[in-house]
């Protein structure tokens, strides 16, 4: 059995779709954060069969809790002090995605001007689509991709 240590403070995202934690991670920009972190992938779950767990010893306000709700507004958030769990935040989609995906569409003004945000809005919360700002190309949530 893996054994990992205990978050004194911090975050973890439990509920990750199995295969899904290294995405989140990028995402995240975790590798760019100076940080402790521990992915663990594919972790046994009666709920879900297979899961991914990412703890992050950080403080909530440095993780872009936007990212997640677009990649999956499942996942259960836990914020961690003093080794107990103090609170958990609900995720849901985001109304605005700014810099998250970028636009596809090779006529769009943001393929042309450099430095533009890339600025997406839910067009379609039952569907989780969402439509970039400037040419309204259409793009599903992460969740619903696979």
């Amino acid at each position: 059995m893996l054994n990992v240590g205990q978050l004194n403070e911090g975050v973890v995202l439990d509920h990750i779709e199995a295969g899904k934690s290294m995405q989140i991670y990028r995402y995240l920009k975790l590798d760019k954060m100076d940080c402790c972190v521990a992915i663990i992938k594919n972790a046994h779950s009666n709920k879900m069969g297979k899961k991914d767990i990412i703890k992050v010893e950080c403080p909530i306000d440095q993780l872009d809790l936007n990212v997640l709700g677009y990649i999956d507004h499942k996942i259960t958030v836990n914020i961690i002090k003093d080794a107990r769990i103090v609170s958990k935040k609900v995720l849901s989609l985001p109304e605005q995605l700014v810099n998250i995906i970028t636009c596809k569409n090779p006529r769009c003004i943001t393929s042309i001007e450099q430095g533009l945000d890339q600025v997406f809005f839910l067009a379609d919360p039952e569907k989780e689509i969402y439509r970039c700002r400037y040419c309204e190309e259409k793009y599903r949530s992460m969740r619903r991709k696979s």
